[in-house]
């Protein structure tokens, strides 16, 4: 009798604790470029590719080649200079608007969570060079107290559920939503406001 209630108390616990999961392929859909750009770096063009496995985003002018690849929690990068001056990525002016429009403070590799909300220094990208990066919305970042506590970060779409219907009503509302990155480069004294739109393409069930 006790092995019984121990085999259906142990089935109601992981019943319970059971969620579904998956990740939506979140792609770059335009780039929108400072006034008369196209007279001062050219042509521009976006291409996606495969590389080991994942989809990666190009975009491409006479300034710069910046390949993305968005995550869960955060917009990977590299960032190629392709000119002969020095570039600044301006962190405090670079902003991260969400789904529902709203913007907000990003931070990047090397900032401590507790440090998100100040001032961050610019990076320099020296002429011909490259950096890589990631791009984390501060608003994300939140800090649990406890024992088991920490800091943690949101998902940039909620993407876990306690059932299969929930979780597909869940990421139903997020598909075909679109946020934006506005990455501030600056060369010589002009700073370039770039601004990056992705879109919300389909959401993949594990």
């Amino acid at each position: 009798m006790g092995k019984i209630f121990y085999t259906l108390f142990l089935s109601a616990m992981l019943t319970s604790c059971m969620s579904y999961s998956g990740f939506y392929n979140v792609g770059l859909q335009e780039v929108e470029r400072p006034e008369n750009a196209k007279e001062r770096y050219g042509e521009s063009k976006i291409v996606n590719f495969q590389e080991e496995g994942k989809t990666k985003y190009s975009y491409e002018d006479d300034m710069i080649k910046i390949v993305w690849l968005p995550l869960s929690t955060q917009f990977a990068f590299s960032l190629q200079n392709k000119t002969d001056h020095s570039i600044k990525i301006i962190w405090d002016e670079a902003v991260y608007v969400n789904e529902n429009g709203s913007s907000g403070r990003v931070m990047h590799a090397g900032v401590k969570y507790i440090d998100r909300n100040n001032s961050q220094p610019s990076t320099v990208v020296v002429k011909k060079a490259n950096i890589d990066d990631i791009i984390v919305p501060t608003n994300n970042i939140y800090y649990t107290s406890g024992q088991y506590g920490g800091w943690s970060t949101n998902p940039l779409f909620p993407n876990r559920a306690m059932s299969q219907e929930e979780l597909k009503n869940l990421t139903k509302k997020y598909i075909g939503k679109t946020v934006q990155i506005l990455l501030p480069l600056q060369i010589e004294e002009t700073v370039n406001e770039y601004i990056f739109t992705f879109k919300v393409e389909d959401f993949i069930s594990k």
